[in-house]
């Protein structure tokens, strides 16, 4: 990326470089507001494909399949490269098309991909085999040597979690309750609720040990209930404010001009755009 920004010039790259930092550092915990800023790279710089790869994901962060099949196209025009194909075959499903996922992973571009693109395509493609109803051909198509191996890859817990999951659909409790056991042991970053659903088949039940055992314990602490009550309200007007605070940020929405699709900016982001523009100057 850094080696296509360099064909800009110095000042736009670092300005095209910052919006795609926070992209990056936005895209899971706000997926609306890197969005925002992939939209104002791509305002600055659509002819560099790395740009265009972080607007396809923005966009597909935010369900925006469409746009972000666009992007990722545009990317793979410009680099040659194959490894948004799986992407793409997801964004196929997204759009209510899984028939064009599947045939996307018959393609000659499959072959293309490197072992995390094969698995990550395995994955889309028993994705697509469910949104069309066909669950046994679902769990044969994840069945592979990667799914068999004892070696845990940074793809083993998805494409254990993925099996169980359709196992489970399927009825086949038993087998599920196996693979999620499996998935939780492979899980190590909690990437998945694993756990969770393994914890459920087992019938187990969480409950909150903070809460009193007796109705009796509850009336010998009506006077320190009361003192937690009085500082929730004060609690409550500082969350008031923060709230207030949030939903003027959510407001900050970018649009191209040229395109019909998206909304107008509004006064809060144009407001936040040029402070921006004046600190960066």
């Amino acid at each position: 990326m850094r080696q296509e920004l360099l064909s800009l010039p110095k000042g736009l790259a670092e300005e095209v470089s910052r919006n795609l930092v926070m992209v990056a550092r936005l895209i899971d915990e706000d997926p609306e507001q890197a969005y925002a800023y992939a939209r104002i790279a791509l305002r600055l710089a659509s002819r560099v494909a790395a740009v265009r790869e972080a607007a396809g994901f923005a966009a597909y962060a935010t369900q925006k399949y469409s746009e972000a099949l666009a992007e990722f196209r545009a990317a793979k025009r410009m680099t040659g490269s194959v490894e948004l194909w799986p992407v793409m075959a997801d964004c196929e499903r997204g759009l209510g098309r899984p028939e064009r996922a599947l045939a996307m992973a018959g393609e000659p571009e499959v072959q293309k991909l490197d072992k995390a693109g094969q698995v990550e395509m395995r994955l889309v493609a028993a994705g697509a085999r469910r949104d069309m109803g066909e669950l046994d051909a679902a769990i044969v198509t994840l069945q592979s040597p990667e799914l068999a191996s004892n070696s845990v890859q940074p793809w083993t817990a998805r494409l254990r979690y993925a099996y169980a999951d359709a196992l489970l659909a399927a009825g086949r409790e038993d087998e599920a309750r196996e693979w999620f056991a499996k998935t939780a042991e492979a899980d190590k970053d909690q990437a998945t609720d694993a756990s969770d659903r393994l914890a459920e088949l087992d019938g187990v039940e969480f409950v909150d040990a903070a809460l009193p055992d007796d109705e009796d314990d509850d009336l010998a602490d009506v006077d320190d209930l009361a003192d937690v009550e009085e500082d929730d309200d004060e609690g409550d007007e500082d969350d008031a404010e923060v709230a207030a605070a949030e939903r003027a940020a959510d407001q900050a929405e970018y649009y191209d001009e040229d395109d019909e699709e998206y909304e107008p900016l509004d006064a809060a982001a144009d407001t936040a755009e040029r402070a921006e523009g004046r600190d960066k100057a």
